[in-house]
Parts: C-alpha cells; structure tokens; sequence
C-alpha cells in the first residue's frame, strides 16, 4: 500500500508575494529517501540535497501552484487546494490513496486523508513538503531578478520589516498578492497602479 500513497503538501500561503506552490510525491518503499523531515526544520542546503534525492528515488512526483492571479481571484485557502489537486493529478502514477498535510481535503482523483502535522511524521508528506518549499524558493529567487528592491530573494515574500518597508517605499510589483491586507492597503494609496 506504501508505494500507491501520495503524500502532498504546500509552501507559500503566508507570503505578500509570489505563487502558492504544491507538491505530490510517491516514494519507493525499496529505495528509501533518509533524512526527510518538515522543510521548515532543514536548512536550504539540506532542503537542495533531499530534493534531488527525492526527485531521483521516488516512483513519482510533480510539482504545481498557483499563481499570484489565481490567489486574488479565489482566495488563498481556494488556491492551496487548486495547486494540490493539480500536483496529485499531474503525478505520472495514480495513488490509491493521498495524505495531506494540514486539516483540509483538496477536490482529488483519488480517496485522501488530512494530516495534522504531517509534514514531520509522514515520510511521503515530508517529501512533498521539502519539494515545494525548494521550488518555491527558486521562484522567489527568479522573481527577485524581475522585481529587484523588493529582497525576495532573502525573504521568499513573507511580510518582514524589510519587504514591508520596500513595499513601503516602491509600491506593490506585478508579483504582490493584491488581496492580502499589506498589499491592498498599499494599493490604496496609489491608485495608478494596474
């Protein structure tokens, strides 16, 4: 049964900018993946190093998001379930079943299971989480080259005093989630804005 289990999880809900990220991950009971654990808990170079691990053990994986449009559109709670229905559709095996870090089902092609705190006590769950935080990451990396002033790059888009005092500063870019309160109150007071 291990080896048709899905584990999923998210990256990205808090953050004033960028995509929510999923990911999907099977793993392969015979070629075990050690050391994974919540992604919050590993540093990025252990992140870096589990992800190409995982990527090249598992019996399958896909990652998938949504976009900073879709967040506006639907909300963000609508959107983290949008990117994980479509990381457990995009996999290239169909689970028999998924489990899901958090408290909340998304809409699956397969039966689930919410896991409270799943991400460091399921194996699977710890491996979906470690994929979407690292290609979450590198999206804010990559956004941080379009949108320099902002510091992306160090903050992944979670409201610190830096990223709170550029929005400050510049405004919101194409890549601010303008429904979330930091942004939507920016916005309000310049009004050009698109």
């Amino acid at each position: 049964m291990d080896g048709v289990t899905a584990g999923v999880d998210e990256a990205g809900r808090g953050p004033l900018a960028g995509p929510v990220v999923a990911a999907a991950v099977i793993l392969d009971p015979r070629r075990p993946v050690t050391g994974l654990a919540d992604s919050k808990k590993l540093t990025p170079a252990q992140r870096a190093e589990l992800e190409a691990e995982i990527r090249a053990r598992a019996l399958a994986w896909c990652v998938a998001s949504a976009s900073v449009e879709e967040i506006d559109r639907y909300n963000i709670l609508q959107a983290t379930m949008l990117a994980m229905t479509r990381a457990v559709e995009g996999l290239s095996r169909r689970p028999e079943r998924a489990l899901v870090d958090g408290n909340r089902l998304p809409d699956l092609p397969c039966p689930g299971r919410a896991v409270v705190g799943g991400d460091a006590t399921v194996p699977a769950i710890s491996a979906a989480s470690i994929l979407a935080k690292v290609a979450r990451d590198r999206e804010m990396e990559r956004l941080d080259r379009c949108h320099p002033g902002y510091g992306f790059a160090r903050h992944k888009g979670y409201p610190t005093r830096e990223h709170l005092a550029a929005l400050e500063k510049l405004g919101p870019c194409a890549a601010h989630r303008r429904s979330f309160g930091p942004v939507r109150r920016r916005l309000e007071c310049s009004p050009g804005f698109v």
